[in-house]
């Protein structure tokens, strides 16, 4: 027997509340760790940190063609100070002043 459209209208309702308490939650834990790490105190267009977040989900699903899967970030917390460092000896902007220099 096939549900009526109210019942389906009510099913969809209730779908989409938990849906926005789901997000609700993952936005909480990102934004938790977001200010944990230090980015609450930076100042940085939107446009750029949603494309560095990009490119951190992409590190943690494998997407980057290394064949490696993500991991919970565990095993990788070791590393973070080294990745740190490297990004510390490359002077702010020396990246984007080669763009378009042939």
């Amino acid at each position: 027997m096939k549900k009526p459209s109210s019942k389906i209208r009510d099913e969809i309702a209730r779908l989409q509340e938990q849906l926005k308490a789901a997000e609700t939650r993952e936005a909480e834990r990102v934004g938790r760790i977001a200010l944990k790490a230090g980015l609450g105190e930076i100042e940085v267009d939107e446009a750029e940190l949603q494309a560095a977040f990009e490119d951190l989900a992409k590190r943690f699903r494998g997407d980057q063609g290394s064949g490696k899967t993500g991991s919970t970030g565990k095993a990788r917390a070791g590393a973070g100070g080294a990745v740190r460092e490297q990004a510390a000896a490359v002077p702010p902007g020396a990246a984007e002043s080669s763009i378009g220099e042939a």
